[in-house]
């Protein structure tokens, strides 16, 4: 299927404070120079506060991760979990399309959506309150027919528990999800024959469903204020309220190393002393630096983020290195772009990977 981004697009995108807070933190996550390795989550939580990615979120993150915008668009287009279309505002109802769904009556479920909500998929409602696409398999078989409304399923469906479903949601309700038939999870439809003691009615739901039930944030999206951050590889993973011991059980001491064996630390303490900021020093780049300017010719650089593996954020460091166009990285010889390439803090070899001068010498003749 060809994805493209949706024709009407907003002009800005900004994390609400909390969100931007989770976002630099999960960035950290990636050692220096790989933090576009977090482009799934952010991408993930800009759509779970918008509802769905706009190109402003898409530029926006590739721009804290450093990445070229295509990047960032290659992934938004591939997986088909973002949606990049506006979906409704109050609930996106995803309608397993899959063999045993669709044996079970899934295109009964479609023919609600399209009398209920629009016509055509990923059409807005007309109180734009509503949207609707057919996805693959979603992994409920054994309660097949389903669907997917927010982040939970509801599953067992027939066309009139469907349209009930979302008569309840358009009145502020928020149904439980879980199988709408009776059923304790996906147990055989006649009933169980054996683990009788989990059949329903000793709790009122299966244990997806009564945490769904608990946290009753089914349709709501996320911005950041549901839980606490938290971010335990930085060390900030305590809770403000601790929690109550188990009882019978005293709480874990950290061993204290035997008397030799810290003695025997502090001894490596002090034949390893700390090297000094001289020693530390990075090692000097490769080659010869390549010729620079002072600044762009005519005021004018080129836009270097055209060539693959350029964004904003090593256009810039190229800029501060003097090299402002096409031509001048076309004409880099191996000698120079190893300078380049041991030059570029966080990106080192970037220039090689990506063929910048091969993609430079087709440029500046455009």
């Amino acid at each position: 299927m060809l994805r493209r981004l949706h024709a009407d697009q907003p002009e800005t995108f900004a994390f609400t404070p909390a969100n931007q807070a989770w976002a630099e933190a999960q960035i950290t996550k990636y050692p220096e120079g790989r933090q576009a390795s977090a482009i799934i989550p952010l991408l993930w939580r800009a759509q779970e506060q918008e509802g769905w990615l706009t190109r402003p979120a898409i530029e926006g993150i590739a721009d804290m991760l450093g990445m070229a915008y295509i990047r960032a668009l290659e992934v938004a287009s591939f997986y088909f979990m973002f949606q990049l279309q506006p979906t409704g505002s109050l609930a996106h109802i995803q309608i397993c399309g899959t063999t045993s769904c669709m044996i079970c009556g899934a295109e009964d479920l479609v023919e609600v959506c399209k009398n209920k909500i629009a016509e055509q998929a990923h059409e807005l409602s007309a109180d734009g309150r509503f949207s609707w696409e057919e996805v693959e398999c979603l992994g409920a078989c054994a309660n097949a027919p389903m669907a997917q409304i927010g982040k939970d399923y509801y599953e067992d469906l027939t066309p009139d528990i469907l349209s009930g479903i979302l008569d309840r949601i358009g009145a502020g309700e928020v149904p439980v999800p879980g199988p709408q038939q009776g059923r304790y999870a996906a147990e055989p439809a006649s009933g169980l024959t054996s683990l009788t003691e989990y059949e329903a009615g000793k709790d009122d739901y299966n244990a997806s469903a009564r945490l769904a039930v608990d946290i009753g944030e089914t349709i709501k999206r996320i911005d950041g204020t549901e839980v606490p951050l938290r971010a335990p590889w930085q060390g900030t993973d305590a809770p403000k309220t601790p929690k109550p011991a188990k009882k019978d059980r005293a709480p874990a001491e950290k061993p204290t190393p035997a008397p030799k064996i810290a003695e025997k630390r502090a001894e490596e303490k002090i034949a390893k002393p700390k090297p000094s900021k001289a020693e530390a020093a990075p090692e000097a780049p490769r080659g010869t630096k390549p010729a620079a300017l002072e600044a762009a010719r005519d005021g004018k650089p080129d836009d270097l983020k055209i060539i693959k593996g350029i964004g904003p954020k090593l256009e810039k460091m190229l800029h501060g290195m003097g090299f402002f166009h096409f031509d001048q990285i076309a004409a880099w010889t191996q000698d120079e772009l190893d300078w380049v390439d041991d030059s570029l803090d966080g990106f080192k070899g970037r220039a090689t990977r990506d063929e910048w001068v091969a993609q430079a010498k087709v440029l500046k003749d455009k």
